[in-house]
């Protein structure tokens, strides 16, 4: 079994583990995370506000990995089977830190501030609740709605990166229409 059936207890107290971990996160990289360069910001222009440019911070780790979260053997011993490794992800976002394994390719970036704009307008604890719960419904990290969407909106970025759109609108648009 690799998603199992939780109590909405049990999703409420997996989701308020979530968004401690991704805030405990946040804190650690921060301090060790820079702007987007001028180059990077120049590609992502027009697809994200000034504001959320402005604010973001990016951090490529050269030798470390971002390990697996300490609450993963709990939630294996609840019958989580297919949870992703963390340290074979191309990045992971931290609220408005993102974390790299490797070099930031314009695709990685846009997908990663896909999800700085999710965390923007549904703030940490209910970007862990509709993480934990597309998890749960999705049957693994793939079919997690939130990165259905990252993906979807990063498909269109790279099939014409000088074709603008407003990610803030989509994302809000998935938001309003319940797809999350």
């Amino acid at each position: 079994m690799g998603t199992p059936q939780l109590t909405a207890d049990q999703v409420a107290q997996v989701s308020g583990v979530v968004a401690e971990y991704i805030s405990s996160q946040r804190q650690t990289f921060f301090p060790h995370s820079a702007a987007p360069s001028a180059e990077q910001r120049a590609a992502m222009e027009g697809f994200f506000s000034p504001h959320l440019l402005d604010t973001v911070r990016l951090l490529m780790l050269n030798v470390n990995r971002v390990q697996n979260p300490p609450f993963y053997p709990i939630l294996a011993r609840m019958g989580f089977a297919n949870l992703p490794d963390f340290s074979q992800m191309a990045a992971i976002t931290f609220r408005d830190v993102v974390v790299s394994h490797g070099r930031f390719t314009n695709g990685l970036l846009f997908h990663e501030l896909v999800h700085v704009e999710q965390y923007r307008q549904l703030g940490v604890p209910r970007f862990a609740e509709f993480y934990v719960r597309g998890f749960l419904s999705g049957g693994g990290y793939n079919g997690i709605p939130l990165e259905v969407n990252a993906y979807t909106l990063g498909a269109r970025f790279e099939a014409d990166p000088h074709q603008r759109f407003s990610v803030s609108k989509e994302v809000e648009s998935w938001a309003r229409q319940g797809r999350f």
